[in-house]
């Protein structure tokens, strides 16, 4: 579900039940597979999105820890996934989440909840 939008990102809340608050920061802008293939500008803009994304989702969730996972070896687009980290039910304290592939199969969080999330973070971000 898109949380916030700029002139060449998008920002997705997953369905996924996969962890709490997990998002994708993607790049639409034209076609890149690595972030140092943008310009300088494009780069700052980048940056700059994943950031305050990733700032509103620490104000909500209240993670201990935010990762940031910039990978692109399914999928060859730049993309970077914002994975908030807590203390309780983290399935590797102290280390990478173990974030996988998803096929569609994964449990969803419920519609209810994740409009709920979604509203508030675009609110948090001054996205409507």
């Amino acid at each position: 579900m898109r949380i916030f939008a700029s002139e060449n990102t998008d920002a997705v809340l997953q369905r996924a039940n996969i962890q709490r608050g997990y998002t994708l920061v993607i790049w639409r802008g034209r076609h890149v597979t690595e972030p140092y293939e943008l310009s300088e500008q494009e780069a700052s803009s980048y940056w700059l999105d994943v950031l305050k994304v990733a700032h509103a989702l620490a104000q909500h969730y209240r993670p201990l820890k935010m990762n940031y996972e910039t990978l692109g070896n399914s999928l060859p687009h730049l993309h970077t996934h914002l994975v908030p980290r807590y203390a309780a039910n983290d399935p590797t304290p102290g280390r990478p989440f173990p974030l996988l592939p998803q096929d569609g199969s994964e449990p969803t969080i419920p519609e209810e909840r994740l409009t709920t999330e979604a509203k508030d973070l675009r609110g948090l971000l001054g996205f409507s």
